[in-house]
């Protein structure tokens, strides 16, 4: 049977980095498999879900390079087949109608405090005909009543609970509403799924469902509960995919990043896309929790933004550059100061920062700078300067440092009083590339332009 997998995300919130996490191994199973990733918004909780949420979370998906092979599908558009299959249930004998009453549900939880015994639904209704007329009833599935249910999972291994440890829950409010761990089950079967891979967390919920795959005569799927993130948590507000695009990560950095968390080949930290579909497999995934380092993270991406062709970065770049007000276009002046500037910085937004003064002559002069290295008897030095580099045929940055060094040799003067000037000069600051780079990275007019400001500003 070919592999299907879903990812089955709610849409009460925008997709955060444990839920991508999960997407994201989805994704590279089915890829490493030849088989198909299925989207499911589960929707059914209609007080908190938002459609601007779901079309969130494709977004991401889409962003990520993880769009789905099916979907999205959405559970409430399933509502129809969900009461059927109650029904059907009901028909076979294999869930029942239960009346009993919110009091009385109240009396067993507190008789089985009182004993020292987990509170559970004791069967009341389980195999009674006696059925009020016009009252109010929940439907619960059969649970098996001896033995143990026994989970042989991807990544956790053999895992057996005892069924008395477990009770006819609900698959059916008195509202006529289902419940989550009956749709999935439904949602499964019907979309054929073969794998379910999702948290840890979800494990519990795995020995109720097992029993719902059996009621309805299916095959039970494989599963594969993924170790948690510790340090993530909606309620403490962890980033969305979206916060950490517009903060400048790269799709690329993001899949790189929490593939390892919980993932791993050999000692290798940078992975490809195309690797990580190449490569992946539960053999591989521990148990473990991963903890999510923001600064891991941030390396990660920075590593990313040396490996990406530098027009390719350049790119991706515009979108930051005309945000903050700068209208360029990819040309090769700003390929080169991608390839000058990216090694100063961990994000695309960072570049932005770190590079501004190549899109605008409208900074300020740093005093510590100036005070440390504008001095009176320097400006004959950068007079000169300036007249040779404009006496330049060729203009890159070994024609510039040819200038530099014959000055200095010539002047006897070192190269910090002649760089740092030109660094305040051209940029506001002394924190700058090789200078040579620097200079030779800005146009012929525009260096010498500023240089000339300088000259006069600062002197």
């Amino acid at each position: 049977m070919s592999v299907r997998v879903r990812f089955a995300p709610s849409n009460t919130g925008f997709l955060h980095m444990g839920n991508t996490r999960t997407a994201l191994f989805n994704y590279l199973f089915a890829r490493n498999q030849g088989g198909t990733f299925v989207l499911r918004i589960e929707d059914t909780d209609q007080a908190r879900s938002e459609e601007r949420f779901a079309d969130a979370i494709v977004e991401a998906l889409e962003w990520l390079g993880m769009s789905p092979d099916e979907g999205p599908y959405r559970q409430m558009d399933r509502a129809d087949r969900y009461v059927e299959t109650v029904a059907e249930l009901l028909e076979k004998g294999a869930a029942y109608k239960c009346f009993c009453t919110p009091e009385e549900l109240e009396a067993m939880r507190e008789k089985a405090a009182a004993e020292g015994r987990k509170p559970k639904y004791d069967g009341t209704w389980r195999d009674r005909t006696d059925h009020p007329e016009g009252e109010p009833y929940v439907v619960r599935i059969k649970m098996p009543q001896e033995g143990s249910i026994t989970v042989d999972d991807l990544v956790q291994g053999s895992v057996t609970v005892d069924v008395e440890e477990l009770d006819d829950f609900i698959i059916q409010r008195s509202d006529g509403t289902p419940t989550y761990n009956f749709v999935v089950v439904v949602d499964d079967v019907d979309m054929e799924i073969t794998h379910v891979i999702r948290g840890a967390d979800h494990l519990n919920n795995t020995f109720r469902q097992v029993p719902v795959y059996e009621a309805l005569g299916a095959t039970t799927p494989a599963f594969a509960h993924l170790p948690l993130i510790d340090g993530l948590s909606k309620r403490k507000g962890s980033a969305s995919v979206q916060d950490y695009r517009d903060a400048g990560f790269l799709p690329e950095a993001v899949m790189n990043y929490l593939s390892r968390l919980g993932w791993s080949h050999g000692d290798q930290e940078i992975f490809s896309p195309q690797e990580l579909c190449d490569l992946f497999g539960f053999d591989s995934v521990g148990r473990s929790p991963s903890s999510f380092d923001e600064d891991k993270f941030r390396w990660v991406n920075t590593e990313w933004m040396k490996r990406l062709e530098p027009a390719e970065l350049a790119t991706r770049w515009v979108p930051f550059l005309k945000n903050a007000g700068f209208e360029v276009e990819v040309d090769e002046t700003l390929v080169a100061i991608v390839e000058l500037m990216r090694e100063r910085a961990a994000t695309l937004v960072e570049l932005t920062e770190e590079s501004r003064y190549f899109f605008t002559d409208e900074f300020e002069y740093d005093e510590k700078a100036v005070k440390k290295w504008i001095k009176e008897g320097g400006r004959p030095v950068v007079e000169e300067l300036i007249q040779r580099l404009e006496k330049l045929d060729t203009w890159d940055a070994d024609s510039v440092g040819g200038v530099y060094k014959s000055l200095g040799k010539d002047r006897e003067v070192g190269m910090a009083k002649m760089a740092q000037p030109t660094r305040i000069s051209l940029t506001g600051s002394t924190s700058s590339p090789s200078v040579f780079d620097l200079v030779a990275t800005f146009s012929k007019d525009e260096a010498l332009r500023r240089l000339r400001r300088g000259l006069a500003d600062l002197f």
